[in-house]
């Protein structure tokens, strides 16, 4: 999804307006009962403060992911925010998720297999320890003009492909969808990808990215569970949670998103436990915006005072201090 602090903190309006429009449809889905599940818990987020807070310190999570764009490693302002983030979460020991995604200069334009393949090397020998990746985020979003492109399901394959060569002993985590109000284009766009991996002959993924906002966010748990099962495999929700901001849509008016987005984390843990799939959960985002803010599902504010979102998050990881304070903003 847009955030203000993520690369090009303008685009995707249009993308996040398909993805979580309301549904003329309105299928409802009751809120899920408990299995026996299991899964791990983190944060994503771009900003390496994150991990000096001590309320990211108490609740003991060993997982995060970082979006870098794929070229990080040939352009030095990108590589100097990528370095920082995972120094500042190797300190902390914990295990980082790169998901790679366009270049933060030439975002409209492409990389051809060979050139990805190359600046994605570059980048793995850059950081031995990052032993997990996504070759693209959120790879079916689709093309802003002027502002981002996004790779076909046959290219995503490609990348895929490449990724797997560059880093043998790599986690490579098999696409990275976000789930949409009708999910069909995303079925599609899954089964195509899968008809390209058998093609190339290449390792079918046994582990899969979904970005279920859409279905979240309307307290449904559908939509998680028909792309699960077209996916296949161990699920990992690798953006996931309440939104407190996005537009028209999801306003937070008198800080009614603040309490819609805790309600909504709290049905995330829900859905977790209800779909044995689900084997992660990373949490978007730590840090919140303002009232300009497009798209804004901190789990702090801007001046980083936790949200009620952050206490539902406190409380289900058992943290010791969850009796805080919250922020209006």
């Amino acid at each position: 999804m847009s955030r203000p602090h993520r690369l090009l903190p303008v685009i995707a309006v249009a993308i996040l307006a398909w993805a979580l429009a309301p549904s003329a449809l309105g299928r409802s889905s009751s809120p899920p009962g408990h299995a026996a599940s299991s899964y791990l818990v983190g944060i994503g987020d771009e900003q390496a403060e994150m991990f000096r807070n001590p309320l990211w310190q108490q609740l003991h999570t060993r997982i995060a992911r970082y979006i870098a764009p794929y070229d990080a490693a040939v352009h030095p302002d990108s590589l100097a925010k990528a370095r920082a983030w995972i120094t500042a979460a190797e300190a902390q020991h914990v295990q980082i998720l790169v998901a790679f995604y366009h270049s933060e200069h030439t975002p409209t334009i492409l990389p051809g297999v060979g050139q990805y393949k190359h600046d994605v090397q570059k980048f793995v020998k850059l950081f031995p320890h990052v032993k997990q990746y996504q070759s693209w985020d959120e790879s079916n979003r689709g093309n802003e003009p002027r502002q981002f492109s996004s790779p076909s399901a046959i290219a995503s394959a490609k990348y895929y492909q490449a990724l797997l060569r560059v880093c043998h002993k790599c986690t490579v985590v098999g696409l990275d969808v976000l789930d949409g109000n009708h999910i069909g284009p995303t079925l599609r766009y899954i089964s195509e990808f899968k008809r390209e991996i058998r093609r190339l002959q290449t390792i079918m993924p046994t582990v899969w990215g979904l970005h279920d906002y859409s279905d979240l966010n309307r307290m449904e748990s559908w939509r998680t569970r028909e792309i699960s099962r077209a996916l296949g495999g161990a699920i990992w929700l690798t953006e996931t949670g309440g939104i407190v901001q996005f537009g028209g849509a999801f306003p937070n008016r008198h800080g009614s998103g603040l309490s819609r987005a805790a309600r909504v984390t709290r049905y995330m843990f829900a859905v977790a436990s209800s779909q044995p799939r689900i084997r992660r959960l990373y949490i978007y985002d730590w840090t919140g915006g303002n009232t300009r803010t497009r798209f804004d599902a901190g789990l702090m504010d801007n001046h980083f005072s936790p949200r009620p979102a952050y206490v539902v998050v406190c409380k289900a990881l058992h943290a010791t201090r969850c009796g805080l304070r919250v922020s209006g903003h």
